[in-house]
């Protein structure tokens, strides 16, 4: 029901926009009538066309240009052969709107020369073509058309353009012919639809490329068909009227005195007489050239009559003229006084359809040949004239047949293919509601071309709805691995933890405090190329909780000694990290190379490792040491600092601020260290809180 809505409601507003553009066709025809009724030389046809290309676009205007010449050429066909050159006028004046020069009128005055060179250069050329030169000459018929088109063109552009300034604001897009089969793109939309790269020829140019091709065909095709016809049938023609020129001129001649005609010339009984017929003959057409009469003898042509033309005097009678070589194939014929077919002949006379007619006497002998020379040359003239009618009749056609083309593939196969691709190349899949966005937007496109692309359409949607779906369950399902996998990580760190009665929520609290630090240096852009790495940061927080993991291959008596450790007993302590080493590479073999354990492996082994190279197990100086075990190690001592042990009391905050500041440079990284003391609010905001001590999905859920 709704589709039905809206097909009634879009042929509604076609029947309106069909209105329109034929009172702009109205416009061209009644001011061009009026112009021809005062007798002026201008034409003034093309102010509609103006109109509908400036407010519609290329196809009203080119609709508008083609259909005014059809319905002119009614009262004189020749209009028909400038409808492409109306075309031409509808397209030029379209690109110039698409420019923005008639938005103000000193700017649409810049058309009229082109406008002009269409209507006056091209056109003359076209005439020229058609009709044949004029008495000033192929320049100077140019020249004049010009410069009266420029006249004829400035009334237009100056007409059309006050028109526009009294049409209501907004018109151009009531106007302007759609067919969408989609939701509506707006002008900056179709601009990034124009974007999308191909890798070769887009679908648009190769629609082009292949409406061209075919209208180039059928010109050639149909231009050469017609002109071959054409052709034929004038040599028919001519053939025609030279067969019948003879046997008129054979018929007006009294066989008994051919004879006589040749022995006395014009001095012969009824000579004159017949001479007169002649030329009443040749003066009957002017295809017509040379009519003469012969008498056929072995050596030559015997003239009984030649008549004088203005450009060639006949010879006198009783003349031997020798047998052209035209006619040699022909002369035995002839001496027997037989039909021969018409000879074509291209000689110094020109190119000639020369038609020989027996004259019998009353005993059937053939006493001489009634000759007519037709000439051919108005063949090559007739047929350039016809040839450029044809291309003339093509050029709007083309023209129209090509935009129309564009036009329809562009609403039900560009756009829509376009708008797909578009929407499609940026779909986005870094989070929930960004993937919502993407597929609502692929959804808004409404495309309804009733085709196979709109089953695409469909099948595209119902994809990717899947596909967000399908993300979204393995999102879930991945969320919950990850609050598992950190699950474990703080129960395996607490079991270590448990082992040592003295270190109370130490697991928990420098993994909250090494978040901080992460926090602080991206805050403030230190080491910003790594902190802007939120994947990196992630497996950093992940494997804060694993630093003292290789205690659990420590001594209980080690690590539960109320007092100071001796040397000895310190060595033993100190292989925790070398322990922890050991555990983590053995997960990672077991369980595949993944971020977070390599960085528990840094944190783990390196975390004692000192700035000055004076740390263990390897002793390693400044920027080598990893910095995931450069921050571990600044909140490890601050924790360490702070918590109550068998054997000290928790220091103040001041104290332990003051030792890590006295540690930069020496034991510890001076960025981390100048980020964390100019930070003392939110370190001890973090070490007051209780969410710090809550179970251990917590610090997985804020990373």
């Amino acid at each position: 029901m709704e589709n039905m809505i809206k097909f009634n409601a879009v042929k509604k507003n076609k029947f309106k926009l069909l209105l329109v553009y034929c009172i702009f066709v109205f416009i061209n025809i009644s001011v061009n009538r009026l112009v021809k009724h005062f007798g002026l030389p201008l034409y003034v046809d093309n102010i509609g066309t103006l109109l509908g290309a400036v407010l519609g676009g290329y196809l009203p205007g080119i609709f508008v240009g083609y259909i005014t010449n059809i319905i002119n050429s009614t009262a004189d066909p020749s209009n028909m052969y400038y409808a492409g050159i109306s075309v031409l006028i509808a397209v030029t004046a379209t690109y110039f709107d698409d420019k923005g020069f008639f938005s103000s009128f000193l700017k649409s005055l810049v058309t009229i020369p082109f406008l002009a060179f269409f209507g006056g250069v091209v056109g003359s050329v076209l005439t020229w073509f058609i009709y044949g030169p004029s008495e000033q000459g192929f320049l100077g018929q140019i020249g004049y058309d010009f410069l009266l088109d420029l006249v004829d063109k400035a009334i237009t552009v100056v007409a059309a353009y006050g028109l526009l300034k009294i049409i209501p604001k907004g018109t151009a897009e009531l106007l302007s012919l759609t067919d969408w089969r989609q939701k509506p793109l707006s002008h900056e939309e179709i601009n990034e639809v124009k974007k999308t790269g191909t890798r070769g020829l887009s679908l648009k140019s190769e629609i082009s490329i292949m409406v061209c091709a075919i209208m180039l065909i059928i010109t050639v095709a149909t231009s050469s068909i017609s002109f071959i016809l054409y052709r034929n049938q004038s040599m028919e023609q001519y053939k025609e009227m030279g067969v019948n020129t003879a046997k008129i001129a054979a018929a007006s001649l009294d066989p008994e005195k051919i004879d006589s005609f040749i022995e006395l010339g014009e001095t012969a009984p009824g000579y004159r007489e017949a001479e007169a017929k002649l030329q009443e003959i040749l003066n009957s057409s002017p295809s017509i050239k040379y009519v003469y009469v012969y008498k056929m003898t072995h050596k030559g042509y015997k003239v009984v009559f030649d008549l004088d033309t203005p450009d060639l005097k006949g010879e006198e009678p009783g003349t031997l003229v020798p047998y052209e070589e035209d006619f040699l194939p022909h002369v035995s014929d002839l001496l027997n006084g037989r039909q021969v077919e018409p000879v074509e002949v291209r000689d110094r006379y020109g190119w000639l359809l020369t038609d020989y007619e027996p004259v019998y006497d009353k005993n059937g002998i053939c006493v001489c040949y009634a000759c007519a020379d037709i000439s051919m040359e108005d063949i090559v003239s007739n047929g350039i004239s016809f040839l450029a009618k044809i291309l003339s009749l093509f050029i709007g056609f083309f023209i129209l047949v090509l935009v129309l083309s564009i036009w329809f593939f562009n609403y039900h196969l560009t756009y829509p293919v376009g708008a797909m691709t578009h929407v499609s190349g940026e779909f986005a899949y870094n989070n929930e509601e960004a993937l919502e966005v993407s597929v609502d937007r692929l959804k808004a496109l409404d495309i309804t071309t009733a085709d196979e692309l709109e089953n695409l359409y469909q099948v595209l949607v119902k994809t990717l709805s899947d596909t967000v779906r399908y993300l979204e369950e393995v999102k879930e399902k991945s969320d919950q691995i990850e609050y598992m996998q950190s699950g474990l990580i703080y129960v395996l760190a607490d079991m270590v933890e448990q082992r040592d009665k003295c270190t109370g929520d130490h697991i928990r609290k420098t993994a909250a405090y090494v978040r901080l630090i992460t926090e602080l240096l991206k805050e403030n852009g230190v080491y910003s190329d790594m902190m802007n790495d939120e994947a990196y940061v992630l497996s950093i927080n992940y494997a804060a909780p694993l630093h003292d993991v290789g205690k659990i291959k420590v001594s209980d008596v080690i690590l539960n000694k109320p007092g100071r450790l001796t040397d000895e007993e310190f060595e033993e302590m100190k292989k925790h990290t070398t322990a922890g080493k050991d555990i983590i590479e053995s997960a990672i073999k077991l369980t595949g190379d993944t971020s977070y354990l390599k960085e528990a492996l840094n944190v783990a082994t390196y975390h004692h490792e000192k700035w000055d190279g004076s740390g263990y197990p390897t002793g390693l100086k400044g920027t080598a040491i990893p910095l995931s075990a450069r921050i571990m190690a600044v909140s490890d001592v601050f924790d360490a600092l702070r918590s109550k042990r068998s054997y000290k009391e928790p220091m103040s905050y001041e104290k332990a601020f003051s030792i890590i500041e006295e540690g930069a440079g020496t034991h510890f990284d001076p960025s981390i260290v100048r980020v964390f003391l100019d930070n003392k609010d939110r370190v001890i905001e973090m070490a007051e809180s209780e969410d710090v001590l809550l179970s251990f999905g917590k610090e997985t859920e804020d990373t």
